[in-house]
């Protein structure tokens, strides 16, 4: 076991020298989601109900990849990856039954991230469950143990798939996401998490159903850090820890009433049946259900519309043959007929709602199930399993606890699960801009203090302007961050999802190569990171098959920071000389190792010669585009200009403040510390040649001096700023080159920055 390279003291991150460290991450990587081999996006009718022959190698990228996917984010400025991976990568061909040599792949992914330095921790990500019930995660067999059909959710309307829509092209945008309140999700968490009490009779291989998925799941992950522990190189090297379980669901647990649908449901869209509807719907029953839809001020009632399934069920026929996966079901648990009918929960001689409070209290003590109950019991009974299996393997894991989205953190302040190894892992979207796929410059709504009941009125919630938009969402993300603390503890918050859609204003982006709304939508949530008082962020996502007609190629989603169809933003030329600037100097490392590799994982170097075709050069990757011309093929930066921007990397003392202006390209600093910042020592500051080229940059300090340099000290080429500075606090001011948001280099900057190149004689990565 290597030593620690980080660890947690209090509510902050500390390397090996003691500075704080500020994680700056990315998700990896999207299409993780959905297997290689078959290669089955959302939007893929074949093979989709190939569910056992299938291999996840190749994800997230194939091994011959993997240094122009990681140098490339190095060089965006990113020292941490959230490490996307499913349990049908895992364990796709049957219980117990694991893929080794996905496992195997997985670790030759990681070692060659350890190259690059990253802060890698696991995610066991699930969407609405599985890639079955429209999202991704569980592997096809656990809707069989738990006696559901996928091949009759279409017609049930027990969930919405893209793969099975009948256009994928057409499938409704963010419905996905309702999933969680339709029939096979609703079935399936509640199982997952609470089924000893509302599933007694569900019993396979002796376990009620609650523990045999419990116990799969959680052995599959703890499978996993085994083999990344037996590599013998990774584990705190670069695997730091595991998060919890993405995006965790309550399914029925805590409904009052079947009949009706919860107040705190805030997502409708579509067909939006009550449990009850669907219960009935998904045992072939016709129902007529509300229809809804988003608008500005968000889910409106548009209609009604007849459900009908003709006879069709959600659930197994009792003649299925339950032998297949060599589990045995016990004789109280029958096939071909919905599970909660078998407990009594309705009558389907009469279709008639028999106990609508069904999973309204607990079943020991009879206390009301609301959300925080449901955390605080459910959710945290499989946390602790969770924890125990994974620590159990890697001891000094650092847990990333992800309670269920935007609801009240668990209660774990002062109880023996404050663990200080714990990490508060909440996620957040700007949910107008998200649904709506629009930024809009002139209102938005404070959604997170609405559900915490800050406003007497909605319409106090709504903020009109930019800068009051900016402002509310950076106190959102503050907001929740000391939730966090005040529920859970004092420990680091870090926004393990946290992003913008790209396709906005019908992919008007995509035809013109315009990405101000991007640009704008990007930099206010990094602008609300930075001032939220966060650890810091994972963004949501790097896809490597992002394309402008399917976006992630996952259920309409296009939240890729990388696109094949979009352009590299220019990294700025470097020189050999180093020269002084107030005491302090800009310099590159041409004599380290990684250098030339560096330079090549991305094609050719450029030099002055070529700098003009290089800027014009349409993608990064040399396959030609896939995307019809008339979805849009104009190449653009994508908006990096506001996600590739400066950030503390090791601070030496505390972090007290910092952020970057990316309209006046300003970056600020603030810290304090007892212990001055020496030249073996210094405070590290990521600086982005694009925002700070070499000849263009200004800093003050408050006291020392400052190098600039780039090098390839964690195996990619960065810019660094290192400052030595003395005790107490300490401020900086960074300025670098006013560019313009959202487009691509116009003809006068272009040839200024073609200029630079000539006059520093230099070759640019």
């Amino acid at each position: 076991m290597a030593p620690l390279r980080l660890r947690i003291e209090g509510r902050t991150f500390r390397d090996s020298e003691n500075r704080e460290v500020t994680l700056r991450g990315i998700n990896v990587a999207g299409d993780a989601k959905f297997p290689a081999t078959p290669d089955v996006p959302s939007n893929q009718p074949e093979n989709f109900f190939e569910g056992e022959n299938i291999s996840f190698v190749g994800r997230p990228f194939a091994v011959d990849d993997a240094h122009t996917h990681f140098s490339r984010l190095k060089r965006w400025g990113y020292n941490t990856i959230r490490y996307v991976f499913t349990w049908e990568a895992i364990e796709h061909a049957g219980p117990g039954k694991y893929d080794e040599e996905w496992c195997q792949h997985t670790i030759t992914i990681l070692r060659l991230a350890k190259d690059y330095g990253f802060y890698i921790f696991m995610d066991p990500h699930q969407d609405v469950w599985s890639r079955f019930t429209g999202g991704s995660g569980a592997p096809m067999w656990t809707l069989y143990a738990v006696g559901l059909n996928p091949r009759g959710f279409q017609a049930t309307q027990a969930a919405w798939v893209q793969n099975t829509y009948p256009d994928p092209a057409s499938y409704p945008k963010m419905i996905w996401a309702t999933n969680y309140t339709r029939m096979a999700c609703q079935v399936l968490f509640t199982l997952f998490f609470a089924g000893r009490d509302f599933a007694p009779k569900a019993i396979l291989d002796g376990k009620n159903i609650q523990d045999y998925l419990q116990d799969h799941f959680i052995e599959a992950c703890r499978h996993l850090a085994l083999r990344i522990q037996e590599a013998g190189d990774l584990e705190n090297a670069t695997v730091i820890g595991w998060e919890s379980i993405n995006e965790p669901n309550r399914g029925l647990c805590g409904w009052q009433d079947l009949s009706v649908i919860p107040a705190e449901q805030k997502l409708q869209k579509g067909p939006s049946p009550t449990a009850w509807q669907a219960i009935l719907t998904g045992s072939g029953r016709a129902c007529e259900m509300d229809t809804w839809d988003f608008g500005g001020l968000g889910p409106y009632k548009s209609g009604t519309e007849l459900v009908d399934p003709n006879g069709e069920t959600a659930w197994l026929p009792s003649d299925y043959d339950d032998s297949y996966y060599g589990w045995k079901r016990d004789p109280g648990w029958k096939l071909g007929e919905c599970i909660w009918a078998q407990h009594d929960v309705w009558d389907p001689t009469t279709d008639q709602l028999l106990k609508k409070d069904y999973f309204a209290k607990l079943a020991k003590t009879g206390e009301k199930i609301t959300y925080e109950v449901f955390t605080n019991n459910y959710f945290m009974d499989y946390y602790r399993r969770h924890r125990k299996a994974i620590t159990s393997v890697h001891a000094d894991a650092i847990l990333f606890c992800q309670p269920p989205v935007l609801e009240l953190p668990p209660s774990l302040k002062g109880t023996e699960d404050d663990d200080p190894n714990m990490v508060f892992a909440p996620h957040y979207y700007d949910g107008v801009t998200l649904m709506m796929k629009k930024w809009n410059r002139y209102w938005n709504v404070d959604v997170f203090g609405l559900m915490r009941g800050k406003y007497m009125s909605p319409a106090f919630a709504i903020k009109i302007g930019e800068t009051a938009i900016r402002n509310c969402l950076r106190d959102q993300l503050s907001a929740i961050r000391k939730e966090g603390t005040d529920y859970m503890g004092n420990h680091p918050c870090i926004f393990t999802e946290i992003g913008i859609p790209y396709d906005m204003d019908d992919k008007y982006a995509y035809k013109t190569g315009d990405y101000s709304s991007q640009s704008s939508a990007m930099d206010a949530n990094h602008f609300a990171i930075e001032g939220s008082g966060a650890n810091g962020f994972t963004l949501w996502v790097y896809v490597i098959t992002n394309n402008h007609e399917w976006g992630d190629l996952w259920n309409g989603e296009d939240l890729s920071i990388f696109s094949e169809d979009d352009r590299p933003l220019p990294l700025h030329p470097t020189s050999n000389a180093e020269q002084p600037a107030n005491d302090s100097s800009l310099s590159v490392d041409r004599s380290s190792p990684s250098y030339s590799e560096s330079r090549s994982t991305d094609g050719s170097p450029t030099s002055p010669k070529n700098l003009k075709d290089t800027l014009k050069t349409p993608s990064i990757i040399s396959q030609r585009s896939r995307t019809p011309p008339e979805i849009g093929s104009t190449p653009g930066f994508r908006a990096a200009e506001a996600y590739v921007r400066p950030s503390p990397i090791a601070t030496v003392g505390k972090v007290s403040s910092y952020g970057f202006d990316l309209r006046n390209a300003t970056f600020t600093l603030a810290l304090e510390c007892t212990v001055a910042a020496t030249e073996a020592v210094p405070t590290e500051i990521f600086l982005p040649e694009f925002h700070f080229p070499r000849n263009s940059t200004s800093v003050e300090v408050s006291s020392g001096k400052w190098t600039i340099s780039v090098d390839a000290a964690d195996g990619g080429m960065i810019q660094r700023l290192r400052w030595q500075h003395g005790t107490g606090k300490q401020n900086m001011t960074v300025k670098g080159v006013q560019r313009r948001q959202g487009m691509a280099l116009g003809k006068e900057e272009e040839e200024g920055y073609y200029e630079q190149c000539k006059q520093s004689r230099c070759s640019l990565m």
